[in-house]
């Protein structure tokens, strides 16, 4: 019985955290995500604090200053209008939240992002070396995923893999047209080692519903730089690196904030780690 309401209680709260991620310009009410997890408003706030880690305004908070910090690196918006999409009345409100959080003013961490090295949007340390690489800009059909949610350094995502694919399988939902994929929330350089999210996803018929911690939602529809990393997933930093900090810069487009797309396209449990490829989407901006 305890384990079948924890599994419910997941579901519900899987259902808040999609809608606030996928709403954090309108800053979703307490009341509006308790009725989209059906929780009681009275109780929703201490069920999310103790399952997530951090009270509803605080994750808020953190998350939309997280993404101020990608929109000033990784566009033009100014910082004025970077800190009203953050939700904050006026620059100096949005420098001191920003100055508390990071250690320096808005306009500082720009010019050293922009100048020096840096991280790019899937938390790689940037690292272009020159070279040349294949890039191609391409829409991401909207898909369905059931996914499983880890938090953590993204290196320690096996045991969500290991959940999914436990869930998946007595489903028939592992086929042979399957995609394997991860999605990559949060920059481990902004965001704690502990926070850092990572949704571990398998493509799914659009009927499927979510059960327990296996969530269900719909990812894509928008333009994405995509290319191709062969090797480890270690060194797929490099690959992040060169797309980022060396064709983001002279592609003339601009990164959106929307988590990193990785599709696995071999198995690691029988490929050689240097021979393993992975796709990687990275969203851009609508230019």
């Amino acid at each position: 019985m305890a384990n079948g309401l924890r599994e419910t209680y997941a579901e519900r709260l899987n259902r808040a955290l999609d809608h606030l991620e996928r709403n954090l310009d309108e800053d979703p009410s307490l009341e509006e995500l308790a009725r989209v997890a059906c929780f009681s408003p009275f109780h929703f706030h201490r069920i999310f604090t103790g399952m997530v880690g951090e009270p509803l305004r605080a994750h808020v908070r953190r998350l939309r200053l997280e993404r101020a910090r990608h929109r000033l690196q990784f566009t033009s918006l100014s910082v004025t209008r970077v800190a009203l999409d953050a939700g904050y009345d006026s620059p100096e409100a949005f420098s001191r939240a920003f100055r508390a959080q990071f250690g320096m003013a808005p306009s500082h961490w720009r010019d050293t992002a922009r100048t020096g090295a840096t991280t790019t949007p899937g938390g790689r340390s940037r690292d272009t070396g020159g070279r040349s690489m294949d890039v191609a800009v391409k829409t991401l059909p909207e898909m369905t995923v059931a996914y499983v949610r880890h938090t953590g350094p993204y290196m320690e995502c096996g045991a969500a893999w290991e959940r999914l694919c436990a869930w998946a399988g007595p489903k028939g939902l592992l086929g042979p047209g399957t995609r394997f994929l991860g999605l990559s929330h949060d920059d481990p350089e902004i965001t704690a080692p502990e926070r850092v999210r990572y949704d571990a996803c398998i493509t799914v018929p659009r009927e499927t519903g979510p059960e327990g911690e296996v969530g269900v939602k719909a990812i894509g529809g928008g333009q994405y730089a995509v290319t191709l990393h062969k090797g480890t997933y270690e060194k797929m930093h490099e690959t992040y690196a060169r797309l980022c900090g060396g064709w983001g810069p002279e592609s003339g487009r601009e990164f959106g904030p929307q988590a990193s797309v990785e599709f696995y396209l071999n198995d690691p449990s029988s490929t050689a780690p240097e021979e393993l490829l992975t796709e990687i989407w990275v969203a851009l901006l609508e230019g």
